[in-house]
């Protein structure tokens, strides 16, 4: 695994560091740390209230999937393999390249 940040140790170590007092993770090193303490001073340090945060979720929980009275529809289509490659070469964002696309071809022609 690439990146990874696990170690190993013997059982007798962990038992040992055990004894000793030592914790198998860093939480009980950061509840024992002292709280943090708002200076009152600057505003944009101030931490959140419980009331606050519990706002900021639900708003999250309202933001997320699809947007409301989208006039989108979602269809199956078939194109040329060629044509396909050409747009999703063109990077990110190439559906709606596509869809302008096919916007601009419809305000010279009539579809039959």
């Amino acid at each position: 695994m690439t990146g990874s940040k696990t170690t190993s140790t013997t059982i007798a170590r962990m038992r040992a560091g055990r004894a000793r007092g030592e914790s198998k993770t860093d939480a009980a090193k950061l509840r024992a740390a002292a709280p943090y303490a708002w200076d009152g001073e600057n505003e944009d340090e101030r931490p959140l209230t419980r009331e606050e945060m519990q706002a900021g979720i639900a708003a999250y929980r309202r933001r997320r999937g699809r947007p409301a009275g989208s006039d989108k529809e979602s269809t199956t289509i078939r194109l040329d393999r060629d044509i396909l490659a050409a747009f999703r070469a063109s990077g990110p964002g190439w559906q709606t390249r596509m869809n302008a696309a096919l916007r601009d071809w419809l305000k010279t022609h009539t579809p039959t």
